[in-house]
């Protein structure tokens, strides 16, 4: 492309804009790399935990003591109980009529139904009972099971919307509130090409901004890249583009800073909460997963999750994969028919 054609100008204009920005600089490429090691290190994979729980006599508390996953503190009846309502410890055990044993726990908390199982084990084992069918554990860490693996895909999905939606909106206003816009549509420039260069700026960023976070992934926890890293970036660039469309038209009638913050925070908030950033989108309720299959935070996601953890080729994402396009598509086109200049 000829060095003073329009479009060319205005993507460097573009480019040089966002190399300027100090803060810009941050939230792109330091502080997903920083959230990625704080959950990281808080989702590393550890042993199993201990949990602790209450008995309240010598003769309960001898055999549970043989489990080695719970740590056992004998209590007098009042204090087991005062522990277990302050989550001191997650089950109290108590003799029941007959010789029995009452178990008292919340069993609204995961903690307090693991705490039941083993303590119910160690009791039952140590009156004798044996298991029918002999059991043995193999114990799987493969890389690509784990949270922090699951997790990468989903924060780079997010980093991609953020980056390009923010960046892209915010410039775009600020130059309407500048009267900068107002001065350009007086110029024989086409329309198509001061939004096509937002668009054509974000490609420039793109590589360094994925290479520094997957780099950052695979050196300090080792995240596996199964698929075509050719293939992965593809995936990569659609989603920019696909959500600088979408940033393109939220600010194509905003006036002010303000506006424009509130219509970013309500397109993106939603898909915070329901494309499976930090957790599984087959969570929600089956009568929204229609909605929730159709957003483009969502079909990204899949995507590279697919393409990262499972191997998958472009030709086996072909859903996901459509959804991007077709909302970078639509969007884009929506906003040439709608943007304010003035």
């Amino acid at each position: 492309m000829n060095s003073n054609h329009p479009l060319f100008q205005l993507t460097l204009v573009r480019f040089r804009e966002f190399m300027r920005e100090p803060e810009a600089l941050f939230w792109v490429f330091i502080f997903p790399i920083l959230l990625a090691a704080g959950l990281g290190i808080a989702f590393r994979n550890r042993p199993a935990e201990v949990l602790q729980i209450a008995a309240v006599t010598p003769q309960l508390a001898a055999p549970l003591r043989a489990e080695k996953l719970l740590d056992v503190r004998q209590l007098s009846p009042g204090d087991a109980e005062a522990a277990l309502r302050n989550g001191k410890v997650a089950l109290e055990a108590e003799p029941g009529p007959n010789g029995g044993v009452i178990y008292r726990f919340d069993d609204t908390n995961p903690e307090g139904r693991t705490a039941r199982m083993l303590a119910d084990r160690a009791l039952q084992r140590a009156a004798g009972r044996q298991d029918p069918v002999a059991s043995t554990d193999r114990l799987m860490r493969e890389p690509g099971s784990r949270y922090i693996d699951f997790l990468i895909p989903g924060l780079l999905g997010m980093n991609l919307m953020g980056s390009a939606m923010w960046g892209l909106g915010f410039s775009i206003v600020e130059a309407r509130q500048k009267k900068l816009l107002k001065r350009l549509v007086a110029s024989p420039m086409p329309r198509w090409q001061y939004l096509m260069s937002f668009l054509l700026s974000r490609l420039l960023m793109l590589i360094i901004e994925v290479a520094a976070f997957l780099g950052f992934a695979r050196l300090a926890f080792g995240v596996p890249f199964r698929g075509s890293l050719l293939q992965l970036l593809f995936l990569c660039l659609l989603t920019s583009l696909a959500f600088s469309a979408l940033g393109l038209l939220v600010s194509s009638r905003a006036r002010t800073m303000e506006a424009a913050s509130g219509l970013m925070n309500l397109v993106m908030l939603p898909m915070w909460i329901l494309s499976g950033v930090f957790f599984s989108a087959s969570r929600f309720p089956a009568v929204i997963q229609p909605i929730v299959r159709a957003l483009p935070l969502t079909a990204a996601i899949d995507a590279m999750r697919g393409n990262m953890l499972q191997g998958m080729t472009l030709s086996q994402l072909t859903v996901p994969v459509k959804i991007l396009a077709t909302w970078l598509v639509v969007a884009f086109v929506v906003s040439l028919r709608i943007f304010r200049w003035r």
